[in-house]
């Protein structure tokens, strides 16, 4: 095998790595970002795991069109892997997943190290969180103990609109301080 062949063979193995590691999930379980409040309530209701117990769970956030499903799969409604879990919805479309994970259960390092051999390293790294992203999809590795995906799309924008202008006095406290 000649030389160029075996650097072509490498470099051909590295972008597969760095396709697939690109690859995020969507979601965990049947629940998936993009899923409609009914199709999310639909799946929560097929698998115990989440600890789901209907209508009673979902809640009214303040603002426009946000609605957050708050399930306690702890005491034995569900997974006992899993603890309290957030559905987020903006427009009735699902933008926020957080499951929180039973640290009794399984610890960070195991998550970290499990996320990693799944998604290759991660996109940054601090010591409160690891975050995987790709184009459309943020998975983010919380500590002390959740996996938080989200859509990038419906959350920028939303970022983006509660961005205020800032008032007369800030902007000239801002300009004091940079004259430093």
């Amino acid at each position: 095998m000649s030389k160029k062949t075996f650097l072509f063979g490498i470099f051909l193995a590295s972008l597969t790595l760095s396709l697939f590691a690109a690859d995020l999930p969507d979601g965990y379980g049947d629940v998936h970002l993009g899923m409609s409040l009914k199709e999310a309530k639909e799946q929560l209701l097929k698998n115990s795991d989440f600890g789901y117990s209907g209508d009673r769970d979902v809640s009214l956030l303040p603002g426009d069109a946000k609605v957050l499903i708050e399930t306690n799969a702890a005491g034995g409604r569900g997974s006992p892997f899993l603890t309290q879990c957030w559905f987020q919805f903006y427009n009735e479309q699902l933008y926020i997943i957080t499951i929180n994970i039973n640290t009794t259960k399984v610890d960070y390092y195991s998550m970290f190290t499990t996320l990693c051999n799944k998604y290759g390293e991660p996109d940054s790294l601090d010591p409160q969180k690891a975050v995987w992203k790709n184009k459309s999809i943020t998975m983010q590795l919380e500590k002390p103990l959740a996996v938080k995906y989200i859509d990038n799309e419906t959350f920028d924008m939303l970022k983006n609109a509660a961005t205020v202008e800032k008032s007369y006095e800030e902007k000239n406290t801002q300009a004091f301080l940079e004259e430093f």
